[in-house]
């Protein structure tokens, strides 16, 4: 397996693991029982749970471009050093974001998120 695919793997399992943290938050804060049900007129998660919801969601749309550009770079044959660096980035970047946005930490959750910017862009650079 290659880096680029080990990295879209390991940020698979980032968001399977965000989704489990922040259904915990829902069922701490909402209780099971309306955790469980159709959320109807249930209030938004606040807090750590909110911001883990939120985590979770930014991951999601980042994980689309990330795939895309992953599996475009095997398919064409463009994996280099310079692209299994840039999904490093993004993996350590975007686990770094979930950690200080569950935390709290707002200008290092912005440093966090462009630093997985910036890895995708090395994989798109190296594409074009």
């Amino acid at each position: 397996m290659t880096v680029e695919f080990q990295m879209l793997l390991d940020a698979a399992v980032l968001a399977f693991v965000l989704a489990l943290v922040q259904a915990t938050g829902l069922v701490l804060q909402a209780g099971f029982p309306a955790a469980i049900g159709n959320r109807e007129g249930l209030a938004e998660a606040t807090g750590w749970a909110g911001r883990a919801g939120r985590a979770h969601r930014n991951l999601l749309e980042s994980l689309v471009l990330f795939a895309i550009l992953v599996i475009a770079a095997h398919l064409l044959e463009k994996n280099s050093a310079v692209t299994a660096l840039g999904a490093k980035i993004f993996l350590w970047g975007r686990l770094a974001h979930a950690v200080v946005y569950i935390g709290g930490i707002p200008y290092v959750r912005t440093v966090a998120w462009a630093a997985s910017v910036v890895g995708m862009g090395m994989i798109l650079f190296e594409l074009i």
